[in-house]
């Protein structure tokens, strides 16, 4: 859906790393997700690093010639102009949606996972917002970036059945973390970061893992030991809605 379709203005960068969100563009686009998902495009790494969009969740940095060929696909497709002052750019359209709301959160879950097919991402990220409504980004193995806007329940829910699954093991304190994982048929780390932002630099603050892996059909479920954080100790699943409920507890935090 384009920017006119949704009227709503660009979102503009005022001074370094500083957005400024148009008025009433937040209460519109939640009265829009509370309807169904919003999805807000496909962009790559240099994209996103060019407005200054999640950067700081993501791994590498693009090579400058990257991001100079980012700028000009934005340019082209009037997704990024320049501003009154050399300063100062706009991010317009849909990309300009995603911006304002990633610099609205104040915590992001990072799950990644082994053992995806072709044609699954292999890392999500959800960016939760105040008003129970999300911000997802799921990545691919090309480094294509899915951005969408979802209600906070239906983005646990699909993250939930993304993330391996199956009976619950037991959660008996002798089992050997290392092994579990090194033989399990998919296993992904889930981080929660609390950070707090400054414009458009995010500092991490307190973060809690979760690990999960599916070995032999059933599923355990890992966390770091609160007195040795390097050593992983198991926990009971209770199945995918134990999962989910870990999840949203995580969130809640």
């Amino acid at each position: 859906m384009s920017d006119d379709q949704r009227g709503t203005p660009p979102a503009s960068s005022q001074g370094p790393g500083e957005a400024s969100v148009p008025h009433g563009l937040v209460s519109a686009v939640v009265d829009l997700v509370n309807t169904g998902p919003v999805l807000l495009g496909a962009y790559t790494i240099a994209e996103l690093t060019a407005v200054d969009a999640i950067v700081d969740f993501l791994e590498a940095r693009p090579s400058d010639d990257e991001l100079a060929e980012a700028v000009r696909s934005l340019a082209a497709r009037q997704l990024l102009l320049a501003g009154s002052s050399g300063e100062e750019v706009q991010v317009r359209g849909d990309l300009g949606i995603a911006v304002a709301f990633q610099q609205r959160a104040r915590k992001v879950l990072d799950a990644r996972t082994t053992g995806t097919e072709p044609g699954e991402p292999w890392r999500i990220l959800l960016l939760p917002q105040p008003e129970r409504i999300c911000l997802m980004v799921r990545i691919d193995a090309l480094g294509v970036h899915q951005v969408g806007l979802y209600k906070l329940d239906e983005a646990l829910r699909t993250l939930t059945d993304w993330l391996p699954r199956g009976s619950s093991a037991d959660s008996d304190p002798s089992v050997d973390a290392d092994a579990v994982l090194t033989g399990s048929e998919r296993s992904a780390l889930v981080t929660v970061t609390q950070y707090t932002a400054q414009g458009s630099a995010e500092t991490a603050g307190a973060s809690t893992d979760l690990i999960l892996a599916r070995n032999e059909g059933r599923l355990h479920v890992l966390s770091r030991d609160p007195q040795h954080r390097e050593r992983l100790v198991p926990a009971t699943s209770g199945g995918r809605d134990g999962v989910r409920d870990r999840l949203t507890d995580l969130l809640a935090a």
